[in-house]
């Protein structure tokens, strides 16, 4: 008997540590801590940020970055292009590779594999109907982990078969530091990105209305076998902080806490990524540092303005030096490309860092084309690269012809025969 109850107590323990470890593996936003993100608390963070104004703010997520997405620059970064698990906000790539490859209007039906995906859930079960328009909203709002796998078997045939749709987009992209192996982010240690690159991800998606539409939609009605379901946005900063319009949160006990979020305010379009915060509440408190940091110290720049003044005294000086061999002329009309970024965020103390840099070749042989590149504008900030700008051939220039030569040389006897008058 007591040998019996031995073994009964074993099997219960086991039972217990299998269990808990099941549900350690599968945790995904489903967090048991509640932060209440209200004035109260983001003024806090602004109030703090501001006592520091100049410097960058201490934040306690292990990767993060900011990112504006005029420019793609990086305005602040912490191990940003260090490769780590990204939870949830992997469904950012899931809800891109389903805009651009399926009917949102399809109906789907879940099967018991996506119905049985534990962690963070839509609430759907085998054999519910529900369409993929409806199926977005509960991956993006709810972050539903059945949904993702419902999305997977539908669009991609199966969860591997949707996997390479997401890192088939991801080399696209040219996100090299990135791989997918889920749908929904449940720890894989084959499942990675970099803050950097998925805050390139997140600036593609958004360039999808339909994207931006569903992550800054705060609470939704969907139907599941035909009844309305009320749904709500676990982006605990939108429609609190000024500005915030999105984007997704994340939580894996291998990924920690994360939030990418995009903020707009006057002439600034900025995407945060944190990524392994500890709570909930760092998550939060991280992201509005970065993002009140951001629009407390930079300040968009006209750097167009620069380059064209400084192109056109270059050009005064320097563009009749280019010697042109055999051509019908002897001097190369130069313009510049158009520059990708005409406007650059920058704090107040960077924009006397700027400098600009000027490189052509100083002869070239006929004929030359319109368009052929002649040189480089390089604008440069410290060890940083802001932009290479091809500087160009205005007009075609003609080599001479034999008639040409023979004009050239009539000429030259004809005005040594003047002389000689």
């Amino acid at each position: 008997m007591e040998k019996t109850s031995k073994i009964l107590k074993i099997i219960v323990i086991t039972f217990i540590i299998l269990f808990c470890s099941i549900q350690c593996a599968f945790a995904d936003d489903v967090d048991e801590e509640i932060v209440e993100v209200n004035q109260e608390f983001t003024q806090n963070c602004i109030n703090e940020v501001a006592k520091n104004i100049s410097g960058e703010p201490t934040i306690n997520s292990r990767k993060a970055i900011v990112y504006d997405r005029k420019s793609k620059r990086i305005l602040y970064g912490k191990n940003e292009k260090v490769k780590c698990a990204m939870a949830s906000t992997t469904k950012i790539m899931t809800a891109t590779v389903v805009l651009e490859n399926a009917n949102l209007s399809d109906e789907v039906t879940i099967s018991e594999k996506a119905g049985g995906t534990g962690g963070s859930r839509l609430g759907l079960k085998k054999g519910d109907k529900i369409t993929l328009n409806d199926l977005l909203y509960g991956l993006m709002l709810r972050s539903g982990n059945d949904a993702a796998v419902a999305i997977a078997e539908y669009v991609g045939s199966s969860v591997q078969g949707f996997a390479d749709m997401m890192n088939k987009k991801a080399q696209e992209l040219g996100l090299t530091d990135t791989n997918f192996v889920t749908p929904h982010g449940l720890d894989n240690s084959k499942h990675y990105t970099t803050a950097y690159e998925l805050a390139k991800l997140t600036d593609y998606a958004l360039q999808n209305e339909k994207f931006a539409q569903i992550v800054g939609t705060k609470q939704t009605s969907i139907t599941i076998n035909g009844v309305p379901r009320t749904i709500s946005n676990t982006n605990e900063l939108l429609g609190v902080l000024n500005g915030v319009v999105g984007v997704k949160t994340g939580f894996t006990n291998g990924a920690g806490r994360c939030l990418v979020t995009e903020t707009k305010r006057d002439d600034k379009d900025i995407i945060t990524v944190v990524l392994g915060a500890d709570t909930k509440k760092d998550r939060t408190k991280d992201s509005v540092k970065l993002i009140e940091y951001t629009f407390s110290n930079f300040k968009n720049i006209n750097v167009k303005e620069k380059v064209v003044e400084e192109f056109e005294k270059w050009r005064a000086i320097n563009a009749k030096r280019i010697l042109v061999v055999k051509g019908k002329e002897k001097e190369v009309k130069l313009e510049l490309k158009e520059l990708k970024n005409e406007i650059i965020p920058l704090k107040a103390d960077q924009e006397n860092d700027i400098k600009i840099s000027i490189n052509t070749i100083t002869q070239t042989e006929a004929p030359i084309q319109k368009g052929q590149k002649m040189g480089t504008l390089s604008i440069t900030m410290k060890d940083e690269v802001i932009e290479n700008v091809d500087i160009i051939c205005k007009e075609k220039i003609e080599k001479k012809s034999w008639i040409d030569y023979l004009k050239q040389n009539l000429q030259v006897i004809f005005n040594i025969h003047i002389l000689n008058l």
